[in-house]
């Protein structure tokens, strides 16, 4: 039996899986005994953090992880990927030619898990809710072109945009535009804790430790109706300190399902198994990781500095050390295979050169080494980030041109501190909402973006995102987007470094694995079943 299974892309940036992993995904089996799913997300509520499942407020695929099996949204991404369709709407669509009108009619008899039902009232205040209460995750700047909410009835809402938005539809996608219930969800503060309640295909249940989740264990909800068809009853999903541990319960028995984040090592020794009960999926990833300046910082203040930083640092190397054939270089936000994306930082940079950015440095005036520290999180992007600002700090400081230390901390302390502005420069991942250019593009350097940066470019935020948006053909986006992907490498104000793949290892007796995450690295837990071991 092959152990590796490959998901291979469709067609311009958008991903399907044709291959389902041994079993196949068409044979699903409902049983009584819960799928176990490990992840190495952490989940934490503290002083800085204390609503992290609240959609008006999570901001991290983790999170959205929990959310999208629990709260509803009135559109969705379809099993293969590709254009949203209505999930909690019955339909749903641009009721004029400018792209500012959107209308959308609830399902007939919709409610959340608890019986209560789910109106057109109830979207609207979901959607006011997020919007009034500014979360500082930034992530209700995704609903930043919404103006007013009109509701009709009981079933009938309509959004009125401010400007022209063709990629709302995917944004009606996303957990922060998810439908909670007003009993639950107080309109003027955010719900702390881990309890979450929706219309979702599932209700769950938090195991907490020390204001950690640790286990939760979803439970198909009898009251769900949407497109999602499920495959499973329960599924119980158990967060792991590292990747080390997850595999090791995997190979117990202990858990069923291994997904983000395992190590290069792991996914190596599983491509590379000739036998066994385990199977790994392979299937093309959207996800990035770049390094994000804080241009008010002193020692980065200079786009001198970080052009000479974005000069000297070879992906290739980087991503070859690190991550081996798991990642690629990436010489933009957009990834390269995202309609949209440009190789801006490679036109304009070229091959790493030192006498090259030794000339960036004398021309802006800078006194070399320059000394500086990169920031990483040492526990939510897996194993290898350590090792990665390794190799980043081995490439800066071999040039002669920089003093550059590392310094790692957890989540839970390094998001607050990073929101802060307390790095001068700092490693990021980025997993999109939406498999759409502007996602990679908006969330960064727009107004109210989710790095709170300083760095700020009117051509950028007035004009470009703007005129991208109004396009509904996104090729007919290209020279906006493209425009916008140069001036970052100009500016520099985030560096981005490499695109990566995505994996899940199950037992063999698991079904649906292929679809068991999507393109945007949303975690499906319906998909998942049990059938005969191959």
């Amino acid at each position: 039996m092959n152990r590796k299974t490959l998901v291979l892309p469709a067609v311009v940036g958008l991903l399907a899986p044709v291959l389902a992993a041994c079993g196949g995904s068409g044979s699903s089996g409902n049983s009584g005994d819960a799928i176990v799913v490990g992840t190495t997300d952490r989940f934490t509520a503290s002083k800085d953090a204390p609503a992290p499942l609240d959609p008006a407020y999570a901001y991290d695929v983790g999170s959205w992880n929990i959310l999208r099996q629990t709260v509803q949204t009135l559109m969705t991404q379809p099993k293969g990927d590709g254009d949203p369709v209505p999930e909690a709407a019955e339909q749903c669509g641009f009721t004029d030619s400018g792209n500012e009108r959107y209308a959308c009619t609830l399902r007939d008899g919709l409610k959340f898990a608890n019986g209560d039902p789910v109106t057109a009232a109830d979207v609207k205040y979901s959607i006011d809710r997020a919007l009034s209460l500014k979360a500082d995750s930034g992530v209700f700047a995704l609903l930043s072109t919404v103006d007013t909410v009109e509701t009709q009835g009981d079933r009938q809402v309509i959004f009125h945009l401010k400007t022209a938005d063709a990629t709302f539809p995917f944004k009606l996608s996303t957990p922060v535009a998810g439908i909670v219930d007003p009993k639950n969800y107080a309109k003027g503060s955010l719900r702390n804790g881990f309890q979450v309640d929706g219309s979702g295909p599932y209700t769950m249940k938090a195991d907490v430790k020390n204001n950690e989740l640790v286990d939760a264990v979803f439970t198909k909800n009898p009251n769900y109706k949407g497109t999602v068809e499920l495959n499973n009853d329960k599924v119980r999903m158990r967060s792991f300190a590292d990747a080390d541990a997850m595999g090791a319960a995997l190979a117990k028995g202990d858990i069923d399902v291994m997904t983000r984040t395992m190590s290069p090592e792991q996914i190596q020794k599983l491509s590379n198994a000739a036998d066994g009960n385990v199977d790994l999926v392979e299937m093309p990833g959207l996800e990035i990781r770049y390094l994000a300046f804080n241009t008010s910082a002193p020692a980065v203040k200079s786009r001198a500095v970080r052009q000479a930083i974005a000069q000297l640092v070879d992906r290739g190397a980087l991503a070859g050390k690190v991550y081996g054939t798991q990642a690629e270089p990436l010489y933009s936000l957009v990834p390269a295979t995202v309609t949209g994306h440009s190789n801006s930082f490679f036109n304009k940079y070229g091959d790493p050169s030192v006498s090259k950015a030794k000339a960036l440095l004398a021309k802006g005036g800078i006194t070399t080494p320059v000394k500086l520290t990169l920031h990483y999180t040492t526990d939510h992007y897996g194993s290898a980030t350590k090792k990665e600002f390794e190799v980043l700090q081995q490439q800066l400081n071999s040039s002669g041109l920089f003093d550059v230390a590392i310094q790692g901390a957890p989540w839970a302390a390094f998001r607050p501190a990073e929101q802060k502005g307390s790095y001068e420069v700092y490693g990021m991942g980025w997993f999109p909402d939406f498999p759409d250019a502007d996602n990679y593009l908006a969330p960064f350097l727009d107004k109210d973006n989710t790095l709170n940066s300083p760095y700020t470019n009117s051509e950028i935020r007035n004009t470009l995102i703007p005129q991208s948006r109004r396009q509904a053909d996104r090729l007919a986006a290209a020279n906006s987007l493209t425009s916008i992907q140069d001036i970052v490498a100009n500016d520099v104000p985030i560096l981005p470094l490499w695109q990566g793949k995505q994996y899940v290892a199950a037992r063999d007796d698991i079904t649906g694995t292929a679809y068991a995450i999507n393109s945007t690295s949303t975690l499906q837990l319906w998909e998942l079943g049990r059938g005969v071991k191959s």
